[in-house]
């Protein structure tokens, strides 16, 4: 299979069918973050228990970049700790802008989302949800 099939398809399956998507009534964390450019919104609510994340869900409207990117970063995080969430942060956002360019296999099907840093109007989408974690994981510190 060739990698343009292969990012059609994941990101395809996301949108499509977005993995924990919609409200937590009991979060100990939320925050929002849109790209006024496009229109995407999201809002991310995270639930912390033992020092890990337990659950993690994601509301709002975007394209099918964003909204897979928000699927598949939610079914990463679960489980990880604060610090491993803010990891794989760095390591995502490192990835798309075209600064880093992590092992595939540590981020799982969100490595299909690398080639968003050929087109610099992707990068923020792709990025939202990352961005909308980072200030849900500042409020818990």
């Amino acid at each position: 299979m060739a990698f343009e099939d292969l990012y059609r398809e994941v990101i395809l399956k996301h949108f499509k069918k977005p993995q924990n998507f919609g409200p937590v009534a009991d979060e100990d964390a939320a925050a929002e973050d849109e790209n006024p450019t496009c229109g995407d919104h999201f809002k991310l609510l995270v639930v912390l228990a033992a020092g890990r994340i337990s659950k993690i869900r994601f509301d709002g409207r975007g394209c099918a970049i964003s909204t897979s990117s928000c699927s598949m970063m939610t079914e990463r995080v679960l489980g990880k700790t604060v610090a491993e969430a803010r990891a794989m942060i760095s390591e995502f956002l490192g990835m798309v802008q075209g600064k880093c360019d992590p092992a595939d296999e540590h981020l799982g099907d969100l490595a299909v989302l690398k080639s968003v840093r050929d087109f610099p109007v992707r990068v923020k989408c792709a990025a939202l949800c990352w961005q909308a974690l980072s200030k849900a994981l500042d409020k818990l510190a």
